[in-house]
């Protein structure tokens, strides 16, 4: 079953241009839980001179996470949106590294989904960025 969720879940994510254009790639899904990551890419590159990544990449990876933890979470239907995400820029990535994010939707109400996501680098112990948001959530 596991494997069948992350799987479908997978093939979404690589069903979204952006998602692909960006290199994302699933790599953990559970009950609304997820975890995707970004290879470090030089068209991502947001500042020439000091190789860093587009905030802009960081936030649509986080926000790609989040969506796929909320349609993971066992009392979700099959489609979300974004209603709302606030991110907080913590720190620059790490040039040559990729970025993973990591989202859990940690409560829901009848058509709401509320999570929270962290952005990494290889020094996990350090968040790239923070992200709280909320998301439509189609019921079952």
């Amino acid at each position: 079953m596991e494997n069948d969720k992350l799987k479908r879940a997978g093939q979404f994510i690589q069903a979204l241009p952006h998602s692909r254009a960006l290199g994302m790639t699933l790599t953990a899904i559970g009950d609304g839980e997820a975890e995707i990551s970004m290879p470090y890419a030089e068209h991502l590159i947001g500042d020439p001179e000091t190789g860093v990544i587009h905030g802009g990449a960081v936030s649509a990876l986080m926000d790609s996470c989040a969506g796929a933890a909320v349609m993971s979470h066992p009392q979700a239907g099959a489609g979300t949106a974004t209603l709302s995400l606030r991110i907080d820029y913590m720190r620059a990535a790490t040039p040559g590294q990729t970025v993973v994010a990591h989202a859990e939707c940690y409560h829901v109400t009848r058509s709401v989904a509320f999570i929270r996501a962290r952005a990494m680098d290889d020094d996990r112990d350090n968040p790239v960025a923070a992200a709280t948001g909320s998301f439509t959530m189609e019921r079952r």
